[in-house]
Formats: structure tokens, C-alpha cells, sequence
């Protein structure tokens, strides 16, 4: 089958022959996750390294991986590895090696060369994640110091790329992808709990319209209890978030069995992360999960209205295979009120782990980095006087013994002090 992305595989070959850095900027369902990597296993300045693809989230890792070995024909761990905080499935074979973001940041911290390594690929990058941030930020400074010859390809689902590119002086290739007109119907908000609003408008949709059904929620518990509200209706319901199972996972990802429509019900993983076969629907809540993080309460997690540009990606994943309908439960009027972009993590945070991993990197000023977006000033001294505290870091910003213990464990440095 024929991706958008393939038409552009040979411009980013030209491109990469000749530069270090490439912005590529391509819709979910275009293909570059999957196709990219493999069409550049035979190139010459690749040597037979490896490729590293950095995915933010877990689940998006394992399907991609999954998909790259099904493509070739391979068991994972053959030629296509994964590597995650839980699973690791690489061999002396694989060329292609999958990592979650934060696993990256961790390799970069221990072998900054990136030793065997030919290419980085950071995936999903609008999503601006904290820890693809900082992942991005580490190879650029081993690219200049270590590794003039080392590329590094960031893949945005968004076209907005100027910035990113300018920022990092990189070259944009931009692949338009594949869409089909997609109505769009505003429900309103109404007095009701969200999961009744959503069950109904589900309801409504699979009356109106053909096709599987794709509902945003925002985070798992309201995800199960409207699916307790879709009890008894004619379609095969199936949540999708972080926390489920694989086996499960895997069930809301594939097609549905013949016949039958299916109702998945995703949090905003299903945004450009997955591509869910057989969607020409959208039910959108409009409201999303966001990190963030206040010196005096914490890190916390809040229900709060997705941008509008993660809404236009939760609409277009209606028109991937042919007309689709988005139903959202808002007004019309509020959409223009809604924040253009999602805040990157960095900027919103607790950014005691990034201090803590630039310490171990052996660099105490944030400020030195090529970060996308700087890290803002007072977060960092708020960060550091934590770490002090913590026993991380002395009184010139140095990692301690302790610190570089707490470094080692996968967890916020608040409970790896424990």
C-alpha cells in the first residue's frame, strides 16, 4: 500500500546526504513512523549503524515496532528492537531500535557519542514532551562536540515547523498527507456528566453515520464509565490508554471483525500516536489530561480544554480513509478561545529531573543547552534548590554521590530520595 510519506522518501534521502539536521513535518497516518526508518537502512553515511526512533509513550512504541517487523517479515528483536523502561527485545541483528523518549535522554547521559548509532529520529515532537526536549537538546550538543556525522531527523504531525527548524537550523520537508472533507457538528456542552454527553453523542453518530467510531476522553476513568454508558449498544466498545494491558491495547488498534462497527474510546494517545483502521468518526470532548506543576502544591495532573490544534488532529483522524464526521461537544464560539498549541512540558513542569539529568551529564547551566523552548529561569532555580535540599546536588550544583544514585532510577526525584 501506497503511503503519502513514500513520494517524499527521496527528497529526505537528498536532504540527509547532504545535512545533518531535517524537520519533517507529515500528518498521522502519512506513514513516518513506519516507512522512514526502514527506507534508511541502506544509506551509505548510515555505515550499518543503528537507527534510533524515539516515541513519547510506550504504546506507541511497541506498535511501531511491531509494524516495522511485520513489514520486514521479522520477529521483534531482529532486525526492528524495542527498548523501554518495562521491555527490551534487541539483538546484535537490529538496526532499527525503538526507545521511549525518556529511555533516550538516559543513553545519551551514559554514552553521549551514541556509540553504533547513526541516526536519531524524534517522533511525535509536537507533542513536546519534557523529556523529548531534553533528549533532542543532549544530541544536538553530542552532535557538535562528539559527532558532526551523527543525523537527526525531528517528526512533527503538525505543518508549523519554521520555528522548530530555525531554532535547530535544519531544513523542512513537508509531506500533506492524505485527507478527505470531514463535517463537523457542535453539540454544545449541556448540564449532564461528560460521560453521559459523550455516550449519547456516540449513539447519535452510529445512527446517522457508517463507519467505527473514534471518542476523546480525557483520562481513563472517564473512559470506563462511558463505556458502562454504551452497554448495549451495536458496536464492539474498546478503551485505549496508557495503563491497559498490551493484549488490550492491541484489540482497540486492530480492525474490526467483519461485520461489526467498533467504538474506541482513547485518551489523547489516539491523537497522531495511532492510527485506528476504519475510522469515520469522531466524537471529541474537547478536554485533555495536562501535567503541570506549582512550587507550592506540586506536580499534579488537571482536566482542561485541548488546543486547538490538538482538536484539528482529533477531527482529521475521521477523513484518513475516506469523508468522515466530528461531532464536539462545545460550541462553535468556544473554539476560537481555545489555546492555539498545546504548552510544551517544559514550560509548564517540574523540571527537578531535567536538572538532575544535566548534573549527571556534567553541565549545571540550562541555559547552555539548544532547548526548542528555554526551560524559564525560576522553574530551573526552583528545580535546583529541591535537588539541594534532596541531597542531589552541593551548594555549587555539583552531583553528589546520592544525586547520581537518585539519577539512576527511573522515577521523580522526590520519591527516588526516599
Amino acid at each position: 500500500m501506497t503511503l503519502p510519506i513514500d513520494e517524499k522518501i527521496a527528497d529526505i534521502r537528498a536532504s540527509l546526504a547532504a545535512e545533518t539536521r531535517l524537520v519533517l513535518a507529515a500528518p498521522p497516518g502519512a506513514g513516518k513512523t513506519t516507512r522512514l526508518p526502514i527506507a534508511l537502512l541502506d544509506e551509505p553515511w548510515l555505515a550499518g549503524r543503528r537507527i534510533l526512533l524515539l516515541e513519547p509513550r510506550r504504546i506507541a512504541a511497541r506498535l511501531a515496532a511491531e509494524r516495522m517487523a511485520a513489514t520486514l517479515g521479522e520477529r521483534l528483536g531482529d532486525t526492528v528492537g524495542l527498548a523501554t523502561r518495562i521491555e527490551r527485545q534487541v539483538s546484535r541483528a537490529t538496526r532499527i531500535e525503538v526507545v521511549t523518549d525518556g529511555l533516550a535522554a538516559r543513553r545519551l547521559v551514559a554514552d553521549p557519542e551514541l556509540s553504533g548509532v547513526g541516526a536519531v529520529l524524534f517522533d511525535e515532537f509536537h507533542e513536546r514532551s519534557l523529556p523529548l526536549d531534553l533528549a533532542l537538546a543532549l544530541a544536538l550538543e553530542s552532535q557538535i562536540a562528539l559527532r558532526p556525522d551523527l543525523r537527526l531527523i525531528i517528526m512533527s504531525a503538525t505543518l508549523d515547523t519554521a520555528r522548530i527548524a530555525t531554532r535547530i537550523k535544519a531544513p523542512v520537508i513537508a509531506s500533506e498527507g492524505r485527507q478527505f472533507p470531514v463535517e463537523t457538528i457542535y453539540l454544545g456542552r449541556g448540564p449532564e456528566p461528560l460521560e453521559e454527553r459523550m455516550a449519547r453523542a456516540v449513539r447519535r453518530a452510529l445512527r446517522e453515520h457508517q463507519g467505527s467510531a473514534l471518542a476523546f476522553l480525557p483520562g481513563q476513568k472517564e473512559i470506563l464509565r462511558t463505556a458502562e454508558q454504551l452497554a448495549g449498544v451495536d458496536a464492539l466498545v474498546a478503551p485505549l490508554y496508557g495503563a491497559l494491558p498490551p493484549a488490550e491495547q492491541d484489540a482497540a488498534t486492530a480492525p474490526a471483525p467483519p461485520g461489526r462497527r467498533k467504538v474506541v474510546l482513547a485518551t489523547d494517545i489516539a491523537e497522531s500516536s495511532l492510527t485506528i483502521p476504519d475510522v469515520a468518526i469522531v466524537v471529541d470532548s474537547g478536554l485533555a489530561r495536562i501535567a503541570s506543576f506549582d512550587p507550592e502544591s506540586g506536580s499534579r495532573l488537571s482536566t482542561e480544554r485541548a488546543s486547538r490544534a490538538s482538536v484539528d488532529q482529533r477531527r482529521g483522524r475521521a477523513g484518513r480513509t475516506g469523508p468522515g464526521v466530528c461531532y464536539r461537544l462545545w460550541d462553535e464560539a468556544e473554539t476560537r478561545g481555545l489555546p492555539a498549541e498545546p504548552t510544551p512540558e517544559i514550560l509548564s513542569a517540574d523540571l527537578s529531573g531535567l536538572v538532575l539529568t544535566l548534573a549527571e551529564w556534567g553541565e549545571r547551566d540550562a541555559s547552555r543547552l539548544a532547548f526548542v523552548d528555554p526551560p524559564p529561569p525560576g522553574r530551573l532555580a526552583n528545580a535546583a534548590a529541591l535537588l539541594r535540599e534532596l541531597g542531589a546536588l552541593d551548594a555549587s550544583g555539583a552531583l553528589t554521590a546520592r544525586g547520581r544514585d537518585m539519577a539512576r532510577l527511573p522515577l521523580d526525584p522526590s520519591l527516588a530520595a526516599m
